[in-house]
């Protein structure tokens, strides 16, 4: 068998021979290869989504829930959407809370996210979590030990997870999360909240000015990716936490670090922040899904933003081939999530299409949501 793009990074250490033995390069980059491939012939269909916040008002409705006699169980925070959750061979999100009973306030934060671990987990077990990205503005809200907890209960629940750590090294390691048949390395960092970043010898997250010009910052992922390559997964993902709020388009920063990201050879770039969905591209036949919105959570809603209003990003494996993206539209509604219909459907299927085109990517619908093609990209 051919040695994959990874094996061979690995043993050049994404040096230019490393990247010539892949087909060349273009202005220094490696020339990647369309359609997109894994290392087997596998079919999975892995689910994308944005913010999953615990805390506050979901905390409190769902452990009191799980506490009561005749309650349901804490899968209720899925709401109508969690058959198409147990559908998936896994599911990445982002975690915008630590899970801790734990720990004291940070100081000076506006909101703080804390949800108790006795049901958030199965919560988060429930819904097939396969990874939880870490790099985020709340994972230190009640101190390090609080963050320690989150890492230490997500571990014990087979749920990869990486962004934050005992220190800047364990923060910026990638984790594989094993989907159906498929090893996917993982790694997280963000841009959000400098006081949370994590330093030689004290906790915190990944935190990187993701700009692929800050000489640091490409050392550092570099320095990430290669080390993910010699683990030599099927696929890997960049889970990003960056970016203002309440913004829908991504900026030519981030553009450019997120096409960056896929010539080193990052197959899906996984954001999230903005609180609001921005466009999908796609890039060398790989999908840079640049905001996938709150997919839960307990936020004041914006009316001219929507913010209640998000997706689920499915990618489908066929044959080996990355094939497409499938996006299914969902809504929050009294902490907890649930599939989108009528209007508020069309409106998130309007949202992705308008905002994706500027991209040049082609939007097809599909139900109630929307399917990209990436196979013929």
């Amino acid at each position: 068998m051919a040695p994959t793009r990874r094996t061979v990074l690995a043993g050049a250490a994404g040096s230019v021979a490393g990247l010539a033995a892949l087909g060349g390069t273009v202005g220094g980059r490696a020339v990647r290869s369309t359609p997109a491939t894994v290392t087997s012939d596998t079919d999975a269909r892995i689910g994308f989504v944005g913010d999953v916040m615990l805390g506050r008002g979901v905390n409190e409705r769902w452990k009191a829930a799980t506490q009561s006699a005749d309650s349901p169980d804490a899968a209720g925070v899925w709401g109508t959407t969690l058959p198409a959750l147990e559908s998936l061979d896994g599911l990445f999100l982002n975690l915008e809370c630590c899970l801790s009973a734990r720990g004291e306030r940070w100081h000076d934060r506006t909101y703080y996210f804390r949800a108790d671990p006795s049901w958030a987990l199965p919560a988060l077990e429930a819904a097939g979590t396969s990874f939880a990205a870490l790099a985020n503005n709340h994972l230190l809200d009640f101190g390090p030990v609080a963050l320690m907890d989150t890492v230490t209960q997500l571990r014990r629940a087979g749920i990869a997870a990486t962004g934050a750590g005992h220190d800047r090294s364990r923060a910026t390691s990638p984790v594989i999360a094993s989907v159906s048949d498929l090893d996917v390395g993982v790694v997280s960092f963000t841009d959000q909240y400098r006081a949370y970043r994590a330093s030689e010898s004290a906790p915190g997250t990944a935190w990187l000015p993701l700009d692929p010009t800050v000489p640091a910052t490409r050392r550092r992922v570099s320095s990430a990716l290669e080390a993910v390559y010699r683990r030599d997964p099927d696929l890997v993902v960049a889970s990003l936490h960056w970016g203002p709020n309440w913004v829908v388009r991504p900026s030519a920063t981030q553009q450019r670090f997120a096409r960056w990201l896929i010539d080193q050879g990052v197959d899906v770039v996984h954001g999230h922040s903005a609180h609001v969905i921005q466009g999908i591209e796609v890039y060398r036949g790989r999908p840079i899904v640049y905001d996938a919105g709150d997919y839960v959570d307990d936020y004041a809603v914006k009316p001219d933003l929507h913010n209640d209003r998000s997706v689920r990003v499915e990618l489908v494996v066929e044959d080996g081939r990355l094939d497409r993206l499938h996006v299914a539209p969902v809504e929050i509604v009294d902490e907890r999530v649930e599939r989108a219909t009528g209007d508020v459907a069309a409106w998130v299927r309007d949202r992705v299409r308008t905002l994706s085109s500027e991209f040049g990517t082609r939007v097809e619908r599909d139900g109630r949501g929307v399917v990209i093609p990436l196979a013929g990209e």
